[in-house]
């Protein structure tokens, strides 16, 4: 697909663009949090919707943008999402949500999937967020501030656990 192509190469061109400063900083500073995933299963969601109660527990402010792709349900609706109808062929974003979401300097943004998804990170490169946390995964390496790596396939809990380990442990 050309489109695909031409969105590798814009996101390629905005990592050595991207000016803004990113860093961690200690968890009990964060106030805002992005959170960024791709909708699977029901159970995933499940563990969205749960990792966003926890953060709000702790007093952040959470917004999340999530990926539909084809013949996948949309649980419930909670999240803000975007499809690939909303990438014009020149790998242009036409949706208010993703244009609103990559402009926001997050504290933390969290990318939350097993397997790398060019569409999101072509937003990772595009977004303003102080620090970006991913799963370990070459392909993320240039889209991350810190990595987590989690062994085997199907960890999403585990996944999401770590992540806010490793974060919590930066007070």
């Amino acid at each position: 697909m050309l489109t695909k192509k031409i969105l590798s190469y814009k996101t390629k061109g905005l990592v050595k663009k991207n000016q803004v400063i990113r860093s961690s900083m200690a968890y009990n500073q964060v106030n805002t949090i992005g959170i960024l995933f791709t909708v699977d299963t029901r159970e995933k969601h499940e563990i969205i919707k749960h990792f966003v109660k926890q953060l709000e527990t702790d007093g952040k402010k959470v917004e999340v943008l999530s990926y539909l792709p084809k013949k996948k349900e949309n649980h419930e609706f909670l999240f803000d999402f975007f499809t690939a109808n909303d990438l014009s062929f020149w790998g242009n974003y036409t949706s208010e949500a993703v244009l609103k979401f990559v402009d926001k300097p997050f504290d933390y943004l969290f990318y939350i999937d097993e397997q790398s998804n060019l569409l999101i990170r072509n937003l990772l490169a595009m977004s303003k967020a102080k620090c970006r946390v991913a799963k370990y995964d070459n392909c993320n390496e240039q889209f991350s501030e810190m990595m987590v790596q989690v062994p085997g396939k199907n960890q999403m809990k585990h996944l999401v656990d770590e992540m806010y380990r490793y974060t919590k442990i930066l007070s």
